[in-house]
């Protein structure tokens, strides 16, 4: 069953590769890929099945793939990049760096606020389209102008299509750079990392053709209408997972939500994390930057997700309820809708990540990405 598998895999990992090939074998997965790097050393690079639901085009070592919400991780690698060149301060209001940002009670949110999910901002105020959140300018300028859902720093409230927004312009008044341009020439090109916010034209026959999962079942039509959740989910509208194979789509700069790259890439970009700020001989963050990541910022009940949720400065932190693939210790993480997931090791020094076409149901993580996760942190073990 393992010939269904290419790449390689360090007989450590064994296990791995034996559950990818199940899964694919069995129908689970379409396509997938698994990548693991330990110390530096890409130990599992592996990946298989299919691009496209017809099954015409095999997924190989270039393919990449939308990845939702494992996005979000590297576009909080870029506001950690910033602060670890001493050029931004999380505990510092946004509107330090973002004036406009300051109105309508907005002043005193910190960027750990926007870090954490826990600015009160998860989401526009309607009316707000899916082509508006193409529009950058109308995009921010709207998330300045309003107020916030909830007291700031109180609860975390998921940024589910905004978090790009609002980290992409903090990046963008610090650097100069779009955060589209940031994650390319400040992390992507230094780790020689296939990651990217958006995706170029040129690389439309290596994307995997997405798989919709279920509709999540958000029950907007009983939920108060000034409720965070219902705003959030409800302006834009909620789009289909098809919306990712559009041009307007890819062309985009929504660092929560289309990133697009493979578990390689996803474990080059963030394998700073897990080797003391230095990797591919880039030294990209200071350790002092790495602790900030481990300080707990909310843990409770979610405003928007109804889950309980644990977050660092810019992460997920271990909650065993909503993530029992994620032990107790010194991890941080985050997933994509679908079952992609991050996981960041210190104390290790291991990365892992799995990204797949074929989408699962939920929010946080499917029986896919336990199954690996487990075996992951077994083997490491």
């Amino acid at each position: 069953m393992s010939d269904v598998i290419g790449g390689h895999c360090d007989p450590r990992f064994d296990t791995l590769r034996t559950a990818l090939a199940e899964e694919i074998s069995s129908g689970e997965e379409l396509g997938a890929a698994i990548a693991v790097d330990i110390d530096g050393v890409m130990v599992v690079d592996i990946w298989g099945g299919h691009a496209d639901a017809a099954k015409t085009r095999d997924w190989g070592q270039d393919t990449i793939v939308n990845l939702w919400s494992s996005t979000k991780p590297v576009s909080s690698l870029a506001a950690l990049v910033l602060a670890s060149r001493g050029l931004l301060d999380v505990f510092a209001p946004v509107a330090e760096y973002w004036p406009e940002f300051g109105a309508n009670g907005k002043q005193d949110i910190e960027v750990r606020h926007i870090l954490s999910f826990t600015s009160g901002v998860s989401g526009w105020d309607a009316p707000f389209t899916i082509e508006d959140v193409y529009d950058w300018q109308k995009a921010t300028s709207q998330l300045a102008r309003q107020a916030p859902w909830w007291p700031p720093g109180s609860a975390s409230g998921y940024h589910l299509l905004n978090y790009g927004h609002l980290v992409g312009e903090i990046v963008r008044r610090v650097s100069g750079k779009t955060l589209k341009e940031f994650v390319r020439e400040e992390i992507a090109v230094p780790l020689d990392a296939d990651i990217q916010i958006g995706a170029r034209d040129e690389d439309e026959g290596r994307i995997a053709e997405v798989i919709p999962p279920p509709p999540l079942q958000i029950p907007l039509d009983v939920l108060p209408k000034d409720s965070p959740m219902f705003k959030t989910f409800s302006a834009p509208e909620m789009v289909g997972a098809e919306v990712a194979h559009t041009a307007a789509w890819r062309h985009a700069d929504i660092g929560g939500a289309n990133g697009h790259g493979n578990a390689r890439s996803l474990v080059r970009a963030l394998s700073p994390i897990s080797l003391g700020g230095k990797a591919n001989g880039v030294q990209l963050l200071r350790r002092e930057t790495i602790d900030l990541i481990f300080s707990e910022q909310s843990n409770g009940i979610d405003e928007i997700l109804a889950v309980p949720l644990r977050m660092g400065i810019g992460f997920g932190l271990p909650e065993p309820m909503s993530f029992p693939m994620i032990p107790e210790g010194r991890i941080c993480f985050w997933g994509g809708w679908g079952g992609s997931a991050v996981t960041m090791n210190p104390d290790q020094g291991a990365t892992f990540s799995y990204v797949m076409n074929k989408m699962g149901p939920g929010t946080t993580g499917t029986e896919r990405t336990l199954r690996y996760s487990r075996l992951f942190y077994e083997a490491l073990d």
